[in-house]
């Protein structure tokens, strides 16, 4: 029997397969890696050695502002700090630097929310807090069906307050200083503490800096007010440090590189000129690696403060006439029928060219507290309130007159009362003969005004009869007005102006009411604007605060070089023929320096030649305390006041609105007597 051909073994050619293919996949790797070595190498090493720069901007004090006199009105006080700049920390890290600060300092947690102190349960006690979720929201979780934030939302909401109470007064500190931590941006700077640092917190911390990374010891600054209420509610606020930037106009201050929490300007001059006020911010470029480690830190360039206001306002100035208008409130308070009367405002500005002197407003305030009356600053409602101011308007009304054509310099006019059908007789205070525009003027007739009203709306006017009147009529006479600023607003530099409230009805008795100041409402800046267009000769200017933006100097009350001086604006110039503006020139001189006129007995003998007009409003409250009286206000006078002086070449033009002065028919000349004092005031320090 032929012997079985023996089998030939395929176990080597396998095993040198593999040993080929082993080696043929390390030749590829090989290759690979040396070409990655050659071609790419060198990216890859600077990728390696690759560092981030990141500017970091630290905040400065704001500018500060002055009088118009120089002396310093707002100021900066330094005041300790305790802050914290995430340097790339960990959340871990952080509460462990947040839990040793806090054996150093006293930190408020008054203003922790109820789920800022939940979130601290659920970190402290993350096995009680998992054992919320049931087992049916665990299997929707693991079904997809709840998220994360879903089942985080649950153990917030089963948090009660049995278990809050066992957060420590420690943990509490410990987690308010880590919120504080956590506010901002990684390299950017946050206030830990700002408020009420003790000279021991600021010493044991500066020396305990070197365990508490990312922790520094500074100095902040908060706003001081040399005369401290005087002006401030035009002066405005700046927010604090835990209300940061406001939220209606977060995307804006971002953009221009504000941080959160920076503080800025919220209201009035403050807000106004927050762009020059708020300074250079000093720039520290921080170097990372690639995983994010800081390697150096370099000054870029150091801070300046921001520019400074020098405003249009003398506070001596300022301060005398908020005096008077204090006392004087006081005073009439004292009279009969003025259980209403709780405010009253003074305007002062140069005709010229718009500067405000003064914008004064005191209002009497019950306090909350106590009970007691007490004066409150209202600066602000020179702008922001308006009324019905009287008369004072009546200027306004000859121009407008004169522009319409329908009178002209001498045009007579009898003052006998206006009976339209179905209304009652509307008419002067007294029956004052026929006059001319200037004496209508000199001695306040509401009838001349009915009648060039009348001519204006091409009317008719026949006694006890319906009285026609254009449709447009009140739009001519308000366009008009508003030429002057009455009814507009006059352009001030400063936020939140009212323009004041425009009747709706077209009636003809409104229509004359609104031409002798009785319908439509004014501020006091506008009566200002108004009466200065009329004394500079019909140049309506633009009112001003602030008279020029200085650069800072620091380290020094010195003021510094002009970068900015504020010039006068013209808005609009008044349509005039020569001797129009002449005719209530005339007029208006003869209300203050001739017998007869509605001023001539409170201002005689005066040395500085007034001329203006006087104001007396029928009209209906509506201050605080309007609740009180259901559906029918109770009827009020206001009184107003608009001068200016001297009156051939005049240098001040003022307006005075004592709104709601009293009730009733006897006049306490509140107008009279705050004007008088304040104008007695102006030319007597002029002097000095």
């Amino acid at each position: 029997m032929e012997k079985k051909k023996k089998k030939k073994s395929h176990f080597p050619f396998r095993l040198n397969l593999l040993f080929f293919s082993v080696f043929l996949l390390f030749s590829i790797l090989i290759l690979r890696l040396g070409f990655v070595q050659i071609v790419y190498g060198e990216n890859f090493k600077r990728e390696l050695e690759r560092k981030e720069d990141i500017t970091i901007h630290n905040p400065v004090p704001r500018g500060k502002m002055f009088d118009s006199n120089y002396k310093v009105i707002v100021d900066n006080v330094p005041k300790r700090a305790i802050t914290y700049t995430n340097m790339g920390a960990s959340q871990e890290e952080m509460l462990d630097t947040a839990e040793l600060l806090a054996k150093l300092i006293v930190k408020n947690t008054d203003k922790m929310t109820l789920r800022e102190k939940k979130d601290l349960w659920i970190l402290k006690n993350p096995k009680k807090a998992e054992a919320k979720i049931t087992k049916k929201e665990t299997e929707l979780f693991k079904a997809k069906k709840l998220k994360d934030n879903d089942l985080y939302k649950l153990k917030i909401e089963r948090v009660s307050e049995e278990e809050l109470s066992e957060l420590s007064a420690d943990d509490l500190e410990t987690w308010a200083i880590y919120l504080e931590f956590s506010s901002g941006y990684k390299f950017t700077q946050q206030i830990v503490k700002n408020e009420d640092v003790t000279p021991e917190e600021f010493a044991i911390v500066s020396e305990n800096l070197q365990s508490l990374p990312g922790v520094d010891t500074t100095t902040d600054w908060e706003r001081s007010y040399a005369f401290d209420h005087t002006l401030k509610s035009i002066l405005g606020n700046v927010t604090k440090t835990e209300e940061g930037l406001p939220a209606d106009r977060l995307d804006h201050y971002l953009s221009l590189g504000y941080n959160r929490n920076d503080r800025v300007g919220k209201s009035q001059l403050e807000l106004q000129y927050e762009d020059v006020l708020h300074g250079h911010k000093s720039k520290v470029k921080t170097i990372t690696d690639k995983q994010g480690n800081v390697i150096e830190t370099e000054v870029v360039s150091n801070g300046k403060r921001g520019k400074d206001l020098v405003l249009t306002v003398d506070m001596d100035l300022q301060i005398a006439v908020e005096k008077i208008i204090e006392e004087e409130l006081w005073a009439l308070k004292r009279t009969p029928n003025t259980s209403l009367l709780d405010r009253a405002y003074v305007v002062l500005m140069d005709p010229n060219n718009g500067a405000v002197l003064t914008m004064a407003g005191k209002r009497i305030v019950k306090n909350s507290e106590n009970g007691q009356l007490e004066m409150q600053d209202d600066a602000l409602g020179t702008i922001t309130t308006t009324y019905n101011v009287g008369s004072a308007v009546k200027g306004a009304t000859i121009l407008t007159g004169f522009k319409q054509g329908v009178i002209k310099p001498g045009t007579r006019i009898d003052d006998t009362g206006i009976k339209i059908a179905d209304t009652p007789i509307k008419k002067s205070y007294s029956y004052l003969g026929t006059l001319n525009d200037v004496d209508a003027l000199k001695l306040s007739s509401n009838v001349y005004m009915f009648h060039t009203a009348i001519r204006i709306g091409k009317g008719n006017y026949q006694y006890d009869k319906p009285l026609g009147l254009a449709s447009n009529t009140s739009e001519i006479i308000r366009n008009s007005f508003a030429s002057f600023g009455l009814g507009s607003r006059t352009g001030i530099d400063l936020p939140n102006e009212s323009s004041g409230l425009k009747g709706s009805s077209k009636l003809p008795g409104h229509i004359m009411d609104l031409v002798i100041g009785q319908y439509d409402t004014y501020s006091p800046m506008q009566l200002a604007q108004y009466i200065s267009t009329i004394a500079n000769g019909g140049y309506r200017m633009k009112p001003h605060i602030v008279k020029e933006i200085r650069e800072p100097i620091d380290d020094t009350d010195e003021i510094g070089p002009v970068f900015q001086e504020i010039k006068p604006t013209v808005l609009n110039t008044i349509d005039t023929e020569p001797g129009w503006m002449d005719r209530v020139h005339l007029g208006f001189k003869k209300v203050f320096q001739e017998p007869g006129g509605t001023a001539y007995n409170r201002f005689k003998g005066v040395s500085y030649s007034p001329a203006g007009k006087t104001g007396t409003a029928e009209a209906f409250y509506d201050g605080p305390e309007r609740p009180k009286f259901g559906k029918e206000p109770p009827p009020v006078m206001n009184l107003s006041l608009v001068t200016y002086a001297p009156s051939s070449n005049p240098e001040v033009a003022m307006a005075v609105i004592v709104p709601w002065a009293y009730q009733g028919t006897t006049d306490n000349g509140a107008n009279f007597r705050i004007g008088r004092r304040v104008m007695d005031t102006y030319f007597e320090m002029k002097k000095n």
